[in-house]
């Protein structure tokens, strides 16, 4: 039976109002369906703003996710007739009767938003704006507004926060990015493919206008993208090419991503900041950038492992974001006062973790730990090199390894990692892929279930030497920051400093093991093979998920595929920075 848009239905404990009508500030109409209970009052509202579908089932794009989490997971699928469960937002079954309000809009040119489709863009923060302001003024509804949803649903939260919306009380960005640029697009100002796999799969099957040849709505019985149905010449008119937007602004200064950054200075309200140790090449940054930097005086960080989509859905997850909406959106008593600032699974080798209670990041009793590259050796050494050394590797190539000897005791390395580097190409350019790894005793790689990849190294980063130049005033001698606002090429066979951010990361090291630190010209794969992807971003991952930086339009074989050389010794102390952690007393 098809439900009738713009009326109110009873279904399943809940009133639902399907497609409403929201008006922003340009005249554009989106549309939101609301999820609230049956009984007349005023309730806090959770709201989420994106582009996937608020129409589209869980399970019917994401098919080998869904299936996958309720099956390790059974929680997830507890306690709901799941008939609502919609891609990296909440189950309104499991909050609607905590009462809650449930709001969720399809982002213009989306589902059932009309419009033209820009992701990210300022416009679809002050739509997000309106959305919530819009919520905040509806008889149903108390006033207060919290934002919450995983990836797309948590990255514009930050934008929108800084817009300082008057009725906006809390955010919990749950693995979301921050900077489209650093996180995204341009890992180290190279060129990342993601958008490449992700544009066409996720977001352009669901753009608004492809009515009777999108999906149907198991939830609705109607078009997840309609109600027109449009061709594909003027679906391609309503939207920008997200994957081409990445290609066409090399540089982070283009309005482009500037016009995507959020003001930290703006960003006060409330902040649940939730990361994922396995997200390399898309969220983990953000989550650590936005915590630190924005300028809530309320704000909290927690850091998981497993699937990038899981925990927001598990009992575990479900029950944090409840104590912390249920504090600041409800005024309860659940116990958010004592949260602590920092909660950490701490990850071990074989997917385990240990949960434990911090009060900053960077933890403040870090030992920033320095280990020199030995080319000789082949080995990550304590002590500063006397004599000058150098490894040479092909520039398209496997590089170089760089060893601990074994850990003679356990070894906690938790925080932000960096490296400093003493580079030469023989070309005006050189790209470095930079993986911190760990080995078992018989040289077995450790890793971890990533966000997306099953084979992720412990941490991974990335530059381009022509992008080496540093913000002074926001670098960290642990997190370099660069400002990838001019391109300086190198002259070929001159040494150039190059300081490499590698994304926080954290792995307790058991005895016995080595550190590894591997610097490549290109991505890294698992030495194990192949595995079986997803869906929607790939059939195959090899150790990055869909993160690979394979253009060869951004990587010209005779710029980038020529041979680099790592220059060590007194008067260039190549190195790795490691943040070890000693136990608390």
């Amino acid at each position: 039976m098809i439900e009738k848009p713009g009326m109110s239905h009873v279904r399943d404990g809940m009133r639902i109002d399907w497609d409403v009508p929201i008006t922003v500030d340009d005249g554009l109409v989106v549309r939101a369906d609301v999820f609230r209970p049956l009984a007349d009052g005023q309730y806090p509202t959770i709201l989420s703003y994106g582009p996937y579908g608020k129409w589209l089932h869980f399970e019917d794009l994401y098919t080998d996710q869904w299936r996958r989490m309720v099956d390790q997971h059974p929680d997830v699928a507890a306690g709901s007739t799941n008939k609502y469960q919609n891609w990296e937002v909440v189950d309104p079954e499991k909050w609607v009767p905590d009462g809650y309000a449930c709001v969720r809009v399809d982002s213009r040119g989306a589902g059932r938003s009309p419009g033209h489709l820009d992701l990210w863009s300022a416009r679809e923060a002050k739509d997000q704006y309106d959305c919530i302001e819009w919520a905040a003024r509806q008889p149903w509804s108390n006033g207060k507004v919290g934002l919450n949803g995983i990836s797309y649903y948590a990255m514009n939260q930050w934008q929108t926060a800084a817009l300082q919306p008057p009725h906006l009380t809390a955010i919990c960005v749950w693995e979301g990015a921050a900077d489209y640029y650093r996180d995204l697009s341009h890992h180290g100002g190279i060129l990342c493919a993601f958008a490449r796999a992700w544009f066409p799969s996720q977001v352009i099957r669901v753009q608004h206008g492809l009515g009777a040849r999108g999906y149907r709505s198991r939830m609705t019985g109607d078009w997840v993208s309609g109600p027109p149905t449009l061709t594909e010449e003027e679906l391609g008119a309503r939207r920008n090419d997200f994957w081409q937007d990445c290609r066409n602004h090399p540089l982070a200064s283009h309005e482009y991503w500037r016009s995507r950054m959020p003001d930290w200075s703006k960003v006060t309200v409330p902040v649940f900041s939730a990361a994922n140790w396995g997200g390399q090449g898309l969220h983990p940054r953000g989550n650590f950038e936005g915590f630190v930097r924005a300028a809530s005086r309320q704000k909290w960080l927690e850091v998981h492992g497993i699937e990038h989509w899981t925990h927001f859905y598990t009992d575990y997850g479900v029950a944090l974001q409840k104590k912390f909406f249920g504090h600041f959106l409800k005024g309860e008593n659940t116990g958010w006062r004592q949260q602590p600032k920092v909660v950490l699974q701490v990850r071990h080798p074989g997917e385990r973790f240990v949960e434990r209670a911090e009060s900053e990041w960077p933890l403040a009793r870090t030992r920033w730990t320095k280990l020199y590259l030995s080319p000789a050796e082949a080995a990550l050494v304590r002590k500063p090199l006397a004599k000058n050394a150098a490894a040479t590797y092909a520039g398209f190539g496997d590089g170089v390894t760089f060893l601990t000897p074994p850990m003679d005791h356990a070894t906690e390395v938790t925080g932000p990692i960096a490296a400093k580097l003493f580079v030469s190409s023989e070309t005006t350019d050189a790209d470095l892929f930079l993986v911190v790894r760990v080995f078992t005793p018989d040289m077995k790689e450790v890793t971890f279930q990533g966000a997306l990849d099953p084979h992720t190294p412990v941490a991974q980063g990335w530059l381009r030497a022509s992008h080496r130049k540093l913000d002074p005033a926001l670098s960290k001698p642990y997190r370099p920051y660069h400002t990838h606002d001019e391109i300086q090429p190198l002259k070929p066979g001159t040494i150039y400093e190059l300081d490499v951010e590698i994304w926080p990361a954290c792995i307790v090291v058991p005895p016995g093991h080595r550190i590894g630190l591997t610097v490549r010209g290109r991505d890294y794969e698992f030495p194990g093979g192949p595995s079986t992807g997803l869906g929607t971003l790939g059939a195959v991952f090899t150790g990055v998920g869909p993160f690979k930086h394979d253009d060869p339009r951004d990587r010209p074989a005779d710029v980038f595929g020529k041979r680099v050389t790592l220059h060590c010794g007194p008067s260039r102390p190549s190195r790795l920075l490691l943040p070890v952690i000693p136990a608390k007393r």
